[in-house]
């Protein structure tokens, strides 16, 4: 064989080895179907491709391990839990590692809940670690947080605190002047209230103004939500608030007590923080269900008696359509 022949073969040899290094690489992986593998923090290329493999991700430790050397992924490679798709290449692989495209987890705290609430959605968090106490009530900022699997309990609670003093500060520092509050977290008690007397953002300024003229004429704050935390700790009552449950001697019941509860009676959102803090600016005293999910508002009690008795009226419709006979409810 002629030097030239030799120089042939062994390019055509060559090009064989590449054709087959290109198809490991770009090439489909060995999964049938998506796996879910967890890389522990400190993890070296060896370990992880150890992890791969037995995920039956990737089909050889040494492949991986060249790969990653020669593409220079080795040194880049990220802790996290990772969603690999079927058939996911070599290539795919190590780029999702090297980019960190972990799996993403989310807690969501709705508005008002309690902190007990918030205790038992981070207990419930399985991709969480660790164990949590519920925090002192109205001490989380409500929203969706994001975290990893392994991420501690006790760390993303201290996120969601974190959030709500960081959103607490920059409200009170530019709060209306002359609100009827000694500290922010009393701004929080009388936010938690807002939270629990409507669903209407747009009604939180206007029901936050009605609480502070109150607590300016030295009214009675009268809140149903304050009576039911006394009650319940804040679950449901089951149904509407007996006589003797709004004489009730707890000190949340702001029928009976004068001024704010001692405590927030919920975590209030960002909007109920801003409303307690920039309320409306009304002579509103008093306020009551008009049927439509919302509410009307009055100054004077003469004229909350009529709204009351307008209500008292739709409650009574409501609950003949109810109880009437089918085909019999336009009678009511």
């Amino acid at each position: 064989m002629t030097a030239y022949g030799a120089l042939a073969t062994l390019g055509a040899a060559l090009a064989i080895v590449a054709i087959i290094a290109l198809f490991i690489y770009f090439g489909p992986g060995p999964a049938a179907q998506g796996s879910t593998v967890v890389l522990a923090p400190g993890a070296g290329v060896t370990e992880i491709a150890s992890d791969l493999r037995r995920a039956r991700v990737i089909g050889s430790n040494t492949q991986f391990v060249l790969a990653a050397e020669l593409t220079g992924a080795a040194h880049k490679l990220k802790a996290g839990e990772y969603a690999i798709p079927a058939h996911a290449s070599l290539h795919s692989v190590l780029t999702q590692i090297a980019e960190g495209r972990v799996v993403r987890h989310f807690v969501t705290i709705p508005e008002g809940v309690t902190s007990q609430v918030v205790m038992e959605t981070l207990m419930r968090a399985d991709f969480l670690t660790g164990v949590v106490a519920a925090p002192a009530e109205g001490a989380v900022l409500p929203e969706t947080y994001e975290a990893r699997r392994g991420d501690d309990r006790s760390a993303v609670l201290r996120r969601m605190m974190d959030a709500r003093d960081k959103e607490l500060a920059t409200l009170w520092a530019h709060r209306k002047p002359d609100l009827p509050y000694r500290s922010p977290e009393e701004a929080v008690i009388l936010a938690s209230i807002v939270e629990k007397e409507t669903a209407k953002p747009e009604e939180r300024p206007r029901i936050a103004s009605i609480f502070i003229n109150r607590l300016k004429a030295g009214m009675r704050l009268e809140s149903d939500p304050t009576t039911i935390y006394g009650l319940t700790g804040g679950r449901p009552l089951g149904h509407g608030l007996r006589v003797s449950e709004l004489q009730s001697q707890t000190p949340y019941n702001t029928y009976v007590i004068a001024g704010l509860p001692p405590t927030p009676i919920g975590n209030p959102g960002r909007a109920s923080l801003a409303a307690a803090l920039d309320p409306a600016n009304t002579g509103d005293l008093y306020f009551v269900a008009d049927g439509t999910g919302g509410h009307v508002f009055a100054t004077t009690l003469a004229e909350h008696q009529q709204n009351v008795a307008r209500w008292r009226a739709i409650e009574a419709k409501r609950a003949c359509q109810a109880a009437a006979p089918a085909g019999k409810a336009a009678a009511c």
